[in-house]
C-alpha cells in the first residue's frame, strides 16, 4: 500500500526537500500535492483525500493549527 501525502509548508525550498526525499521511497509513499498557505492545505485535502498531511503550524492565510481543525470537521 502506498501512503497519499499532502506536503503543507509557506516555505518553498522545504517543500521541495520533502518531496525529493519521499520521491526515494515512491514504493512506501506519493506526494500527490504541497500547499503555501492553511487555506490552500484545507482545499487541497478535500480535494485529494490524502492519507497524511506534514502541516506546518506557522503559515499565512489559516495557521497551520486552524487548517488542521478545518480538515478534521
Amino acid at each position: 500500500m502506498t501512503l497519499k501525502a499532502l506536503i503543507a509548508d509557506d516555505h518553498k525550498l522545504f517543500r521541495q526537500g520533502l518531496i525529493s526525499l519521499m520521491n526515494t521511497r515512491q514504493d512506501f509513499v506519493q506526494v500527490v500535492g504541497e500547499a503555501a498557505t492553511g487555506k490552500e492545505a484545507v482545499l487541497l485535502a478535500e480535494r485529494l483525500r490524502p492519507d497524511i498531511i506534514l502541516m506546518d503550524i506557522y503559515m499565512p492565510e489559516c495557521n497551520g493549527l486552524e487548517a488542521t481543525r478545518e480538515i478534521r470537521k
